[in-house]
């Protein structure tokens, strides 16, 4: 039997959950590789092979036809690649459309400026920084702007889901998950909107 197209290093309420749905979105054949982070399964020296960060997700393509060996990392880097090389799926406008600007602005937000925040917010510092020594606002002002862009909805690019909404979206569900966040009209709006999302369901069936 040949194997699946990808191989994701995943390990329950991690990060790569997010890689999960994506997968599952997508509608790409793949296979898990899990892990066990109380038992540090990803620091051993197999799987710092893959990522010498020994962090998750990690996602192994081994191409169309079997015969390739790429390894992506970081969820908004595989996010990105996932949607580039299965264009079918309908994950990213495509290049050279007036949408991709958007999306790719979405797509680096959730990794550069929301999830930054949000650890600021759940684990304060002792002395802030100066406000020019860091690249992204609070978490409140994050969230804002975020509101803003979802009040047309009910995705970030309007009526059309994509990974960007994975990688905002997810973040977003932590977040008022773990009572760090209320969620504004249009942002709970939106998460309901990603519930329902069949695919989402799928990955949380499997991460359970």
């Amino acid at each position: 039997m040949t194997a699946p197209r990808f191989l994701l290093h995943h390990a329950p309420r991690s990060r790569s959950a997010r890689i999960l749905w994506l997968l599952e979105e997508a509608g790409a054949p793949y296979a898990l590789a899990r892990h066990d982070l109380d038992q540090a399964t990803h620091k051993r020296p197999e799987f710092l092979a893959v990522n010498p960060f020994g962090k998750l997700p990690a996602l192994v393509d081994r191409g169309p036809d079997g015969t390739w060996d790429a390894v992506v990392t970081e969820s908004v880097a595989i996010c990105a690649y996932v949607a580039d090389v299965l264009p079918e799926a309908g994950l990213a406008p495509p290049p050279g459309t007036p949408e991709r600007a958007a999306y790719a602005t979405w797509l680096g937000f959730g990794a550069a400026v929301l999830e930054p925040a949000f650890a600021d917010l759940a684990f304060p510092r002792a002395q802030e920084p100066p406000a020019r020594a860091i690249g992204w606002p609070s978490f409140a002002t994050a969230l804002e702007r975020i509101e803003a862009a979802l009040t047309p909805g009910p995705y970030l690019l309007g009526e059309r889901f994509s990974a960007a909404d994975i990688m905002v979206g997810g973040m977003l569900q932590w977040a008022v998950q773990w009572g760090k966040a209320t969620a504004a009209p249009a942002t709970a709006r939106t998460l309901a909107a990603l519930d329902a999302r069949p695919a989402l369901a799928r990955a949380r069936a499997v991460d359970a």
